[in-house]
């Protein structure tokens, strides 16, 4: 039986791509959080009110870059209006991704911020139009439910999104485009968490409990820190299950 012998030019072939095998380095990207309040950063003032884009950050690894553009009261309308998105749509490359959230202030018809139906279709059908003509990856989701429970069916969420929600899974669809449904998804992590417990999540704070709230808070639209990593963990499980290319970039443990 010959012996197989290895010259000292495959051996250095060899190694070179090793090498080249492992320092191959990921093409950086950037997602883009476009939205409400619910995802926003929020000022220190308004601590612990906590958006879901900003514990979202910690997932990846560095070669993805987080960009939170939402702000809060915003709906798609005047997030357009107020020249909010096209600053975004002009920097996209090839391969960075936008997360798209809207909903709570479109839906209001006493705000300023209320956009009708149709014109909330457009704009999100804009968003994703735009998007892919960066050849960037929108991923379209449904505003994060509110903590109300049916007063008829206990431990029951009611609906408060019903008709936006059913806008987005609507316009998710027509453009099959990656897709999160947050509004049903959290609808059951508040049930799993049953109507008292689920407070810890938002923002119910006893008069002098905390010092930017000295009267105290009640509020069921809006996190506080637990809330906010409980919802980017939702977030975090979708791409997963979707299987984007983005999941590959998330921070093995």
């Amino acid at each position: 039986m010959k012996k197989l012998m290895i010259t000292p030019f495959a051996l250095a072939l060899a190694s070179l791509f090793l090498m080249s095998f492992f320092m191959v380095q990921k093409k950086p990207i950037t997602i883009y959080l476009i939205g409400d309040s619910t995802m926003s950063v929020k000022e220190t003032k308004a601590y612990p009110e906590t958006g879901w884009g900003m514990p979202f950050v910690y997932f990846f690894d560095e070669s993805v870059k987080i960009d939170n553009r939402a702000k809060n009261g915003r709906s798609t309308r005047t997030f357009l209006e107020e020249n909010r998105w096209q600053p975004v749509a002009k920097t996209l490359k090839e391969g960075d991704y936008v997360f798209i959230q809207f909903g709570h202030n479109d839906e209001v018809e006493t705000k300023k911020s209320y956009t009708p139906q149709d014109q909330y279709r457009a704009n999100l059908n804009r968003f994703i139009a735009e998007t892919r003509a960066k050849k960037a990856v929108p991923v379209l989701l449904t505003p994060a439910a509110r903590r109300k429970f049916d007063s008829t069916e206990v431990g029951k969420v009611a609906e408060t999104h019903a008709v936006y929600s059913d806008i987005v899974r609507s316009v998710a669809q027509q453009n099959k485009v990656a897709f999160i449904d947050l509004d049903r998804h959290t609808q059951k992590l508040l049930e799993q968490f049953g109507e008292d417990k689920s407070k810890l999540l938002f923002m119910h704070l006893e008069p002098g409990q905390h010092p930017n709230y000295p009267e105290g808070k009640v509020d069921d639209t809006h996190f506080n820190e637990l809330g906010a990593r409980e919802v980017a963990q939702i977030v975090l499980r979708e791409i997963k299950n979707m299987k984007l290319d983005l999941a590959n970039r998330i921070v093995q443990k």
